[in-house]
């Protein structure tokens, strides 16, 4: 058995991706310790995963001001100390980092400890941290196609996003049901990533009338702290009742993804794996601010590979247009779903796990040859 800790928490994109690999590893019989941050989001995903072993950690993004970054540099100092008390204490075979700002102090502090560092992108476009502490790395997972300069292929493995085991794709009915709602026709799910999307939000209060004339149903998740949950009724034009049902959050995506017709949704690379995982056609909607604009190019691999299509904010006044013209194409979102299928051909948190075990066996035997040496 080896010993893992895990560092992935500040956003959904990276905590559940955290949690899919640990789950996992301890199916395999290896003890994993899942660093993650105060943020509120962590705390509603982890809820459901009791089973795991999950531990709060100083920490802050590097952002804002000069007082934000001031904060942020002696957060990271914070983060260090932090890190050489838990590694002395755990003694980890590896140590696996997710990215964002939990990863830094950890990935520099295991490397002075001779511990094994592995890292994990999810976006097309590598992020600030991963770039940071690449040439401390070990191995890096990395999606299809992305490169990182300054890193040799040999410690490159493409083996995409993991996605959690109850993220998975059921048909529409039994979802509807497990939901609790009713949809007499079609159902457009909306989906503004964990930290919802205002922009997708409000877009859905003054469409939602317009959608209902047409008989679509609405599902959003707005976010934590971006609503209440509730419902909304309107008649459509046969006299059937359609709902619009907002919820902050859910900690059963399988089904919401699984429940849509179509899906609006960020580009963050979680929410496109699982709109992957449950062939969902979708309307990609990149957050403009995202750093290094990574959701653009997340979403504009998608639409290049026939998954979905790509939408700016900018043009945001037309998706009204571009939902009616799609959802109602059946032979469109039969060729969206066939694409989906084919892209999701492997189980990422399997590969990971693999590749995992391998690393601590050859740390194992390198231990091994290294006493008997000095014997």
């Amino acid at each position: 058995m080896s010993k893992i800790v895990i560092a992935c928490g500040g956003t959904g994109g990276h905590l559940a991706p955290g949690i899919a690999v640990a789950e996992v590893l301890q199916e395999r019989g290896h003890d994993c310790r899942l660093l993650i941050s105060q943020k509120q989001v962590d705390s509603a995903l982890i809820a459901k995963y009791e089973h795991l072993n999950f531990q709060r950690t100083p920490g802050r993004a590097f952002s804002g001001g000069l007082l934000a970054r001031l904060a942020s540099v002696w957060s990271l100092l914070s983060a260090c100390w932090f890190s050489r008390k838990l590694l002395r204490k755990e003694e980890p075979d590896i140590v696996l980092l997710f990215g964002g700002f939990l990863s830094v102090g950890l990935g520099l502090i295991a490397r002075l400890s001779g511990i094994p560092v592995v890292l994990h992108e999810a976006n097309c476009c590598p992020g600030k941290s991963i770039r940071l502490i690449k040439r401390l790395a070990t191995r890096i997972y990395l999606p299809d196609g992305v490169r990182i300069s300054g890193v040799a292929q040999s410690f490159v493995r493409y083996y995409g996003y993991p996605v959690r085991h109850d993220v998975k794709h059921s048909l529409k009915a039994d979802a509807w049901k497990r939901l609790g709602i009713t949809v007499p026709n079609k159902l457009l799910v909306v989906i503004g990533g964990s930290q919802g999307a205002s922009a997708l939000n409000d877009w859905v209060t003054h469409n939602f009338e317009a959608m209902s004339n047409f008989g679509i149903s609405v599902y959003c998740v707005t976010g934590l702290g971006k609503s209440t949950q509730s419902t909304i009724h309107e008649v459509d034009r046969n006299g059937e009742d359609i709902t619009a049902t907002l919820v902050p959050f859910s900690d059963n995506m399988g089904d919401v993804i699984s429940a849509a017709d179509l899906v609006i949704s960020r580009a963050g690379a979680g929410s496109i794996a699982e709109i992957i995982r449950c062939r969902a056609p979708s309307i990609l909607i990149p957050y403009p601010f995202a750093a290094d604009d990574h959701q653009q190019a997340n979403a504009l691999m998608h639409e290049q590979q026939g998954a979905g299509l790509l939408l700016k904010q900018e043009a945001i006044d037309s998706l009204k247009d571009e939902v009616l013209d799609l959802i109602f194409n059946d032979w469109l979102l039969s060729r969206f779903k066939s694409n989906l299928e084919h892209l999701d051909r492997f189980d990422s948190c399997q590969r990971i796990a693999g590749d995992l075990e391998s690393l601590c066996m050859a740390r194992v035997l390198a231990k091994a040859d290294k006493l008997e040496s000095a014997v």
